[in-house]
């Protein structure tokens, strides 16, 4: 099995993951984040030279600080606060806060200065906010200015008349642990947001599907507004159509075909009637299902696959009669989308069946879908049912073509567990194969709600069905 969505309706979502022109980063975020470096470095400077009171070439290092106190004045008289960067006017920017931090470590000892671990915030914002290419190329110069830190440097701020110069070897270590540090936080800072967005995206697109089985749930109510506007004019038929049957008397010629317009102008309001009824009086024969119509309805549309689709249902063994009843679930959209969903999977990978079950006791009801393909594929056990993971390349379903985008068994998950049903994905043990889904829902969950029709004769039915 697989994951899929149709591609027209995911792939603008998926350049919303990754936007090469706009970065993620705000000039809010930007200048917040050089304010506190500005703050923290005078605060730096005091501690050493007030405080400590070691010599240090404070004039230097309070123009590098003013250059990037002025330049956040310069953005925020430029830019309104709410503007979002270009990647390539935020790369510059990032670029000169390393730049800036470099030409301080300089000037207060190189990269034995405490404070060289900074060098690694430049690179955590950009793996944030930045394509990976930038994070690369700044994370070079990161190591490029290590490197040249390690020689060239003025003395660490220490006592008058000693001169701390750590050993060679220490300082290398230091730049090793510094690059470390600036790996790790990069990758993780990147794979975090990159998850989170793809999050985002699956969920927009999750919304995107139920939204579009609302709406085709919500026709009734465009038929009830139908019904309204025809109710008038069939009024008027009826009472012309009985007007013209007086004046023209029992003895017309027309009085049989009047009085059949009459009849189905009466009928007519009568069907509009059941349409015009309250949302909340809906027909019953359509507003309930039981598991076997639940399953026949998920199942419909992919009959036509070619593989034969087993349904099964049945209580579990030991029950009492009443708890043998077959459950009756109140009609849910994304309930029905999302079965449909981990059908289809099952029979695109299917070499011949797939079998749809249900069971349920007086806690639970049970939904298994197995097939007798492949199977899941081992290396995606652990993701499955995550957003973008997919074993698919590319497939062409006629008019509509997916490029295996790995949203359909999320959005199916994501579908089922809003209703309070618990989603799992296997394999068939040996020897037998194929992939092994399981639903469940606790029965109040599943079923209607106390006190919700329940429409005579849905239950008690045969529980097989092929």
């Amino acid at each position: 099995m697989s994951t899929s969505m149709d591609g027209p309706q995911s792939a603008p979502l998926l350049k919303g993951i990754v936007n090469d022109r706009e970065s993620q980063l705000r000039l809010v975020t930007s200048v917040r984040l050089r304010w506190t470096a500005v703050l923290g470095q005078l605060a730096a400077i005091a501690a050493v030279t007030l405080l400590y009171g070691f010599p240090l070439n404070i004039g230097s290092c309070l123009v590098l600080i003013a250059i990037s106190a002025w330049l956040n004045v310069f953005l925020s008289i430029r830019y309104p606060a709410r503007h979002r960067l270009t990647t390539q006017f935020a790369f510059s920017l990032l670029v000169y806060d390393v730049l800036q931090l470099a030409g301080l470590l300089y000037l207060t000892g190189g990269i034995q200065n405490p404070f060289s671990v900074l060098l690694v915030a430049p690179i955590t914002v950009a793996s944030a906010t930045l394509p990976p290419r930038y994070t690369f190329f700044l994370g070079g110069m990161v190591i490029a200015a290590g490197l040249l830190l390690i020689s060239h440097h003025y003395p660490l701020p220490w006592y008058a008349g000693i001169r701390l110069d750590l050993p060679r070897d220490y300082k290398i270590g230091a730049l090793l642990a510094l690059v470390s540090t600036m790996a790790f936080m990069a990758f993780f800072t990147w794979r975090l947001n990159k998850e989170s967005r793809q999050m985002s995206a699956a969920l927009a697109a999750t919304d995107m599907v139920l939204a579009r089985e609302q709406r085709l749930h919500a026709l009734d109510g465009l038929a009830a507004a139908a019904a309204h506007e025809l109710g008038t004019p069939l009024s008027t038929i009826a009472l012309v159509s009985k007007e013209l049957e007086y004046e023209l008397g029992k003895d017309s010629p027309y009085r049989d075909d009047l009085q059949l317009l009459h009849g189905q102008a009466r009928r007519c309001r009568e069907i509009l009637q059941k349409l015009t009824r309250k949302p909340d009086e809906q027909d019953p024969m359509h507003a309930s299902l039981t598991v076997i119509e639940l399953l026949e309805e998920a199942s419909v549309p992919h009959r036509a696959a070619g593989k034969r689709i087993i349904i099964s249902a049945s209580p579990l063994p030991g029950l009492d009669d009443e708890v043998r009843i077959e459950p009756v679930a109140h009609r849910r959209p994304g309930v029905i989308y999302g079965l449909g969903n981990l059908i289809e999977n099952a029979v695109s990978f299917a070499a011949s069946e797939v079998q749809l079950s249900a069971r349920w006791n007086g806690s639970h009801v049970y939904f298994t879908i197995t097939d007798d393909g492949p199977g899941f594929a081992p290396e995606m056990m652990d993701s499955i049912g995550e957003p973008y993971v997919t074993s698919r390349r590319f497939e062409e379903k006629g008019e509509h073509s997916h490029s295996g985008l790995g949203l359909g068994l999320f959005i199916a998950k994501t579908l089922l567990e809003r209703s309070g049903a618990t989603v799992s994905f296997s394999n068939l043990a040996p020897p037998r194969r194929g992939a092994n889904v399981q639903i469940s829902w606790p029965r109040t969950a599943f079923e209607l709600p106390p006190g919700a029709f329940t429409w005579p004769g849905r239950r008690g039915m045969p529980l097989n069905a092929a």
